[in-house]
């Protein structure tokens, strides 16, 4: 490890009190500090008026700033030069690096280390929810600071490697998505070719959703799953977050629904972006935004669910939005909508291809995030080496 002094920030950080008087009519930039080390960014732009507020403090480009409160999960950062004049309220400190001594981005870098985080955690104190930074513990804080030569060497090695663990994160999540979209490709193809076509409605006979009466003092206190749109994340429900009793669904709206169903989300603001289906392999009530689709014994009740979701984007195009903004798949439309029924022994070995393309789309996708997470781990490894002398 290279012997650099430590030096207290105090030595090095001078209080900014650029305190401005609010027009109410005139337009202000309100900034914030990101969690983790993620930065300085811009929060909103309000009046003099909104803010409610006769002054507030005038931050410049290149100042570090810090928020007293989460100063020990990591909200400290430098503001930019776009930020340069914005303000923010007392509750973060704004300070002007002497120059001759510390090159400001060499600090930015440093804020972002585990050490400085824990440094910052040893500074606050407070009860729950009052947590926050002592600024004369901030000042007493010592980082390591090398010549300023140095530390510019350091900086510009930190910022050519910043910028290239940026760049594998981004290819990263490509693929992560190109992946995604490989799959719903290929589920649609394993399609093509299969005949004959039929409307949903007469392949199937439908059950609707209903909330029974909450006026039943056993309502939540039995054993029967309640699906509803939240629970429909997987492609097979084997249970739901919430449970009913029986007496709850006696002379109700809600009916039992037994497994094999294929349950499809017809309302809510979920359908902005997929209409999810699922199959049921428990008995279970329904709530009032879904439907159970019951199959004839000439469909499998995996094929159907699977052929929705490959065909998730014209599903999609038959969904309206109401006046209240709330979207929704009339029932009608819903049961005029394709489906391809071919015998039920091309069904079952489509769906055999299907699941070893899901088996192996997942595997994928727990490559990618390990990857992810390796890439996550690079900056701190870096940074832990940076201010150890290690560049």
């Amino acid at each position: 490890m290279t012997a650099w002094p430590m030096v207290p920030l105090g030595e090095v950080l001078t209080k900014s009190n650029e305190w401005i008087r609010l027009d109410p009519s005139s337009n202000y930039r309100q900034v914030t500090v990101k969690l983790w080390g993620q930065g300085v960014v811009e929060r909103s732009v309000v009046t003099g008026q909104e803010i409610g507020s006769e002054t507030r403090l005038a931050v410049r480009a290149g100042q570090f700033l810090i928020s007293r409160i989460d100063a020990r999960n990591g909200a400290a950062g430098l503001v930019p030069e776009s930020l340069d004049g914005a303000v923010v309220s007392n509750d973060f400190p704004a300070f002007t690096v002497n120059s001759n001594r510390l090159d400001f981005r060499f600090l930015g870098w440093y804020s972002r280390t585990a050490k400085f985080v824990d440094d910052c955690k040893a500074a606050s104190e407070g009860t729950t929810n009052r947590v926050r930074l002592k600024e004369d513990r901030f000042y007493s804080i010592a980082m390591p600071l090398p010549q300023i030569e140095e530390q510019r060497r350091i900086v510009e090695r930190l910022e050519a490697l910043g910028q290239k663990v940026g760049s594998v994160r981004q290819i990263a999540a490509e693929l992560s998505q190109t992946t995604g979209q490989l799959a719903t490709v290929l589920a649609r193809r394993m399609f093509d070719g299969l005949t004959p076509t039929r409307q949903l409605g007469s392949v199937v006979s439908v059950v609707g959703g209903g909330t029974p009466s909450k006026g039943n003092p056993e309502f939540w206190n039995g054993s029967i799953p309640w699906v509803s749109p939240k629970d429909m994340k997987v492609r097979i429900i084997q249970d739901s977050a919430d449970h009913i009793s029986e007496s709850a669904i006696r002379g109700s709206a809600a009916k039992l629904v037994q497994p094999g169903a294929v349950l499809i989300v017809v309302r809510g603001m979920i359908l902005a972006h997929t209409v999810p289906s699922a199959v049921l392999a428990i008995p279970a009530t329904i709530n009032q935004d879904m439907k159970a689709l019951i199959p004839n014994e000439g469909l499998d009740s995996a094929f159907l669910s699977a052929q929705l979701w490959a065909f998730n984007r014209e599903l999609l195009a038959l969904v309206e939005k109401s006046t209240h903004d709330t979207r929704k798949l009339e029932t009608d439309k819903l049961l005029q909508f394709p489906v391809i029924v071919p015998p039920l022994d091309v069904q079952r070995a489509v769906c055999g291809d299907l699941r070893q393309l899901e088996e192996k789309t997942k595997l994928i996708a727990e490559h990618r995030k390990a990857e992810q997470m390796g890439i996550g781990a690079l900056m701190p490894s870096i940074l832990n080496q940076a201010f150890c002398g290690g560049l």
